[in-house]
């Protein structure tokens, strides 16, 4: 199970009490005490680890049929357990769109104080996402995002472009001084949105990077057979590049085997998404693999958090508002060797 370091999102979404920027003007134009007791009373309220108001959420997502989704279940299961009064209702994971509307539905009849729904598809399950909000049920919509924003009052969620932005100047920056560099790309699912954003974003950082060409791409589909497959059609096709990027840690793993069996060490490797056995190799550093991007499932945890905190009526601490923002986009970062020991904690299996 992916399990979140002591030092996580919450020391940002839950740290010390917002005020309002009124407040804070007030406390910064007067030296009356009174005027320093009205920004203390103004203070927003926001959600942190003492017990409050019960809460249930409602917790709707997809068949965990990858490491990455059934590390999104685990951090929503191991965060509600953190707090007492939090009550957790989730559903079988399915990815059979009318199956998953049909398992919201039934949380909305059950009138549920919140719902996280990641969707199977963000489209097909719009229209329930806007009956909850209409019912009067706020709805966090985790990554996938719904076609309106009328459908969710929070969306949280990584991001695809910046995870490529993020690889492809981390490989820019080991071949910066390297003539004629040259990079293959070991993508996706090409039908999916996301691929499209994650090579997109690894495209323009490269353009940072004139001496480096991009010479070959080739579309897996997130698994292990596909990984190694689609590698060894890559390395059969070109007998030297200097640094591969793969989309997917899962696919990874076959792609490594795909490597060793052709006996190339010849270059570098940046994965992504974050799983355990990345990070494992990475702090070995006895393999071609020396960096992977994140696109952290503790964005679930953080969803409950916010869950949470919508239902008793709160706000983030550390922010001037009194409500939780409308979304939040997570931070792709790049996991190295230097680093590994800090994100190890939140790789999946």
């Amino acid at each position: 199970m992916a399990r979140i370091p002591a030092t996580s999102r919450r020391a940002l979404l839950f740290g010390a009490a917002a005020v309002s920027s009124g407040a804070l003007l007030t406390a910064c134009t007067s030296n009356e005490p009174t005027n320093r007791e009205a920004a203390t009373d103004n203070a927003a309220p926001v959600a942190d680890d003492k017990p409050g108001k019960p809460v249930t959420i409602g917790f709707a997502g997809p068949q965990a049929d990858h490491g990455w989704l059934n590390a999104i279940n685990d951090n929503a299961k191991s965060r509600a357990e953190r707090y007492s009064d939090v009550t957790l209702e989730i559903t079988e994971g399915s990815n059979d769109t009318a199956q998953q509307i049909g398992q919201i539905e039934t949380l909305i009849n059950k009138k549920v104080d919140v719902l996280v729904v990641l969707p199977a598809d963000g489209k097909a399950l719009t229209q329930v996402g806007l009956k909850a909000m209409r019912a009067g049920i706020p709805v966090v919509n985790l990554d996938r995002i719904f076609n309106s924003p009328q459908a969710y009052r929070c969306w949280i969620g990584g991001d695809n472009y910046g995870m490529g932005l993020n690889a492809g100047h981390y490989i820019g920056e080991q071949l910066k001084d390297k003539p004629n560099a040259r990079v293959v790309e070991l993508a996706g699912l090409d039908n999916l949105e996301l691929t499209q954003q994650r090579t997109q974003g690894f495209d323009d950082a490269l353009k940072n990077y004139p001496n480096i060409k991009k010479v070959a791409r080739q579309a897996a589909d997130f698994t292990v057979e596909s990984g190694q497959a689609k590698m060894a059609q890559l390395l059969q096709a070109q007998s030297k590049f200097d640094a591969l990027w793969n989309h997917d840690d899962d696919q990874g793993v076959g792609a490594l085997r795909a490597i060793e069996q052709a006996g190339r060490d010849d270059f570098l490797m940046v994965g992504g998404a974050g799983a355990k056995s990345a990070m494992d190799a990475i702090k070995a550093g006895n393999s071609v693999l020396k960096a992977t991007v994140l696109y952290p499932p503790t964005m679930a945890a953080s969803a409950i958090d916010l869950a949470r905190a919508l239902g008793q009526g709160k706000g983030v601490g550390g922010l001037a508002e009194f409500e939780i923002p409308s979304s939040l986009t997570l931070y792709s970062a790049v996991v190295t060797k230097d680093n590994v020991d800090q994100y190890l904690p939140t790789g999946f299996i």
